[in-house]
């Protein structure tokens, strides 16, 4: 009897379970179709492309065409040395051959361009223009003035050979793969709100926003693209989460102004820094991780909106989450 009970209590669970599945998937669906219907005019500029086909009787119309470029300060004769320039031509090369066209990324920008538009209807889409930068992965994207910068020679393979030297942990995300998520990040900046208090919990709650609006404009977009982990490195997280908290509450990390934190627990690096035996296992970027969870936390109780999100305070947040970590 008790059995027979107990079989008609989970059928009935399971589907309840199921009915609010469908439910949720069908309501994904029609937003996505809804966004889908936004217009978004672009096309994508390969500056890359031209400049690696130029010569030096062409420089001074490449000049007129691409100011951005070419800042006034150098003289025609660096260009010119960098057009001849064996190092500069072969990147040029390797370059075409993974991005011969500009199909995919045109379409994948499109397809984010419409999610911001859809959330932010005042989002105006920028110039986009891809190029070479020496690979300089600190500056992978840049934003300026309406116009997108996308250095190409920065996502051609975690373990292309012009990456020989960069440190794991960077160049593992210099990959194809990681574009829309670093588009995304710059993208951010221009409605999230900036920092004002120098504590640990704001760092936490401003990479937390970024991630977030990962969450909702990078909607096929895997976890740890959007973070810049691996996925071991995600599951880790996942997994220690609890003590991670539990570490931050113990030492009064929350609060604290120190700035060492944010070396420790924010920034990219190839570990974090607990001073513990888990430091050489865990990645680094713990305290973003966090930050993700108590914004996602916050935007799950009833009343919280995007709005909310970016104009209430980061300890309004934080106490208003109710964060609580998985165990």
């Amino acid at each position: 009897m008790l059995n027979s009970f107990k079989i008609k209590y989970l059928k009935s669970f399971l589907l309840i379970a199921v009915f609010f599945l469908c439910f949720s998937c069908h309501q994904t669906n029609k937003l996505e179709k809804e966004i889908g219907l936004i217009p978004i005019d672009l096309e994508i500029v390969r500056f890359d492309k031209v400049f690696g086909n130029s010569d030096m009787d062409d420089l001074q119309d490449l000049k007129s065409r691409f100011p951005v470029f070419f800042p006034k300060k150098y003289p025609d004769s660096i260009w010119k040395m960098k057009m001849k320039d064996s190092l500069t031509r072969q990147l040029f090369t390797e370059v075409i051959k993974k991005y011969p066209d500009e199909l995919k990324l045109t379409e994948d920008l499109r397809t984010l361009f419409k999610h911001i538009r859809y959330y932010y209807p005042s989002f105006k889409v920028p110039n986009v223009i891809t190029a070479n930068s020496d690979v300089d992965y600190k500056n992978k994207i840049f934003l300026s003035d309406q116009t997108l910068i996308v250095s190409l020679d920065n996502y051609l393979g975690s373990d292309h050979f012009f990456y020989q030297g960069i440190p794991e942990y960077i160049s593992r995300n210099m990959k194809e793969s990681q574009i829309l998520s670093d588009v995304a990040s710059v993208c951010s900046q221009l409605f999230i709100p900036k920092i004002n208090k120098k504590t640990f919990l704001s760092q936490m709650i401003y990479y937390g926003r970024i991630l977030y609006l990962k969450d909702i404009w990078l909607t096929k977009t895997s976890d740890d693209i959007k973070i810049g982990y691996s996925e071991e490195e995600l599951k880790w997280v996942q997994d220690n989460e609890n003590q991670i908290w539990r570490n931050f509450i113990e030492n009064e990390y929350l609060f604290s102004t120190n700035p060492k934190l944010i070396a420790r627990f924010i920034s990219l690096a190839p570990f974090s820094k607990f001073y513990l035996e888990i430091d050489n296992d865990s990645p680094g970027m713990v305290g973003r991780y966090i930050g993700w969870q108590i914004v996602r936390s916050f935007m799950d109780k009833k009343g919280a909106s995007l709005e909310k999100l970016m104009t209430l305070s980061d300890e309004e947040i934080f106490y208003k989450s109710k964060y609580k970590p998985r165990k």
